[in-house]
């Protein structure tokens, strides 16, 4: 049995000193204690590790390659798509492999846990398929398998160019899919996550009420009824206009209006909701995925975060575009974008709990439900889903209860992170991956053999 002890630890019941935590065999947590002897390996803060709720793992290998002004007056998402578009021809399934297994270690040296990656990159360049459907989804299984990450992988159903359910474009052709062969998908890469630990899981994801028809989406609906669904809504105002114009009412409109989200469906983004849809969606339980540096990135709004919270919403955090993998940003950059609209300061705050500890348990909780997985809190029967931060620095020392996490959050940064634990596997130790120097080679052979193929 591994035993952590912490001299702070923050427990479901709120911050306890001197905790120690067992965890079985089998990667869960079998006990906790407060106020116990050291023993064991023992560490300084000890968090519930986070889950990156949302990832397309192949685009963190174009960070960096869309920030020149393209010919167009004005850059958007849509330009940026382009980009994406053309770059992602170029890949591989090994390097498919190589650029998600560096994704999953900078996303456990940041301090998640978890990877749920909507996956829609399935076939070859033009749209063939490869000879086995599932090549894709077993590369993002290989990569985790490499990297002791929690994983939670989304195949993800994209069938039509646009909400006129026009044939996909140029650059759309490897993402396709039909409701049937989608269905026989979703089965070959759940069959590709037999081969991990116990706490891998499948999910679904339509990509957006743009690429699947209604029905497609009823489809996906019912093909894991027990397992978290998501998609992306409501990201960019283009798509607003294109599906009212379709569909005679606003994106989270018209889902309201014809299915019944509950707390099994993620909503990525949700950039561009009235008031009135925020409160509607907000009650449903359905979890708001946000991911604040890629919507700063692209351009793509300010998610309505003080409605949604008045509103008892849920939300959680991923990286999106990979563009900069940090948990502690994710966290500051909705917090600061609040703070930018309203003018205002602590925005997201509340009598009793600051703005760190705010958004670190909405984040814990919400992640845990957009990955059908049991974590988000230190707690016996979960996985051991772990993060340890030390305090002997500059940022922490000295700090107490909620001071941590704002600390951690507002004024501090990644390199902060010294342990993670992902159901049990102890997989960064002193602020590195256990297999850190490996990972970074091949992925810079990726790099270097995709340069010269573009």
């Amino acid at each position: 049995m591994t035993v952590i002890w912490a001299e702070h630890a923050l427990l479901p019941g709120g911050w306890a000193d001197n905790v120690r935590v067992e965890l079985d065999t089998d990667g869960r947590i079998a006990k906790v204690e407060a106020e116990a002897a050291p023993g064991g390996e023992q560490v300084g803060l000890l968090l519930p590790a986070m889950v990156n709720l949302h990832s397309h793992a192949f685009q963190r290998a174009m960070a960096g390659l869309s920030e020149a002004r393209g010919p167009q007056p004005r850059d958007t998402f849509w330009t940026w798509r382009q980009i994406m578009y053309r770059f992602l021809d170029h890949l591989t399934p090994q390097d498919v492999e190589a650029i998600a297994a560096l994704v999953q270690m900078e996303m456990l040296e940041a301090g998640y846990a978890t990877n749920v990656e909507f996956h829609y990159l399935h076939h070859r360049p033009g749209g063939a398929p490869y000879n086995n459907i599932a090549e894709m989804s077993e590369r993002i299984a290989a990569a985790a398998a490499r990297t002791g990450i929690g994983l939670t992988l989304l195949p993800v159903h994209y069938q039509f160019g646009g909400v006129d359910r026009r044939p996909l474009g140029p650059g759309q052709q490897r993402f396709g899919t039909t409701p049937d062969s989608f269905a026989a998908l979703l089965d070959a890469a759940e069959a590709a996550l037999r081969h991990l630990p116990a706490d891998a899981g499948i999910g679904v994801a339509p990509h957006s009420l743009r690429a699947v028809s209604p029905e497609a989406l009823t489809l996906c609906a019912s093909l894991r009824p027990d397992r978290p669904l998501h998609m992306h809504l409501a990201e960019q105002l283009p798509e607003i206009e294109e599906v009212q114009a379709a569909r005679g009412r606003r994106p989270v409109e018209w889902l309201l209006d014809h299915y019944s989200p509950d707390r099994r469906w993620t909503l990525i983004h949700l950039t561009h909701m009235t008031k009135d849809e925020t409160r509607r969606l907000a009650a449903t339980g359905a979890v708001a995925g946000l991911c604040p540096i890629t919507e700063s990135s692209l351009g793509d709004g300010i998610f309505n975060g003080t409605v949604w919270k008045d509103a008892r919403g849920r939300l959680g955090f991923g990286s999106d575009s990979n563009v900069r993998i940090s948990l502690v940003e994710e966290l500051r950059t909705l917090e600061y974008s609040q703070r930018l609209r309203d003018t205002a300061r602590a925005v997201l705050a509340e009598p009793g709990r600051s703005t760190g500890r705010v958004v670190y348990e909405a984040g814990l909780d919400g992640g845990a439900t957009a990955a059908g997985r049991d974590t988000g809190a230190i707690a016996a029967g979960l996985w051991a889903d772990l993060c340890a931060v030390s305090l002997n620095n500059p940022v922490l020392y000295g700090r107490k209860g909620d001071e941590r996490l704002d600390s951690l959050i507002f004024a501090g940064h990644d390199g902060l992170v010294k342990d993670v634990w992902a159901a049990g596997r102890h997989v960064v130790r002193d602020g590195r991956h256990i297999d850190h120097d490996r990972i970074i080679v091949d992925y810079l052979t990726c790099i270097g053999q995709l340069k010269e193929r573009m």
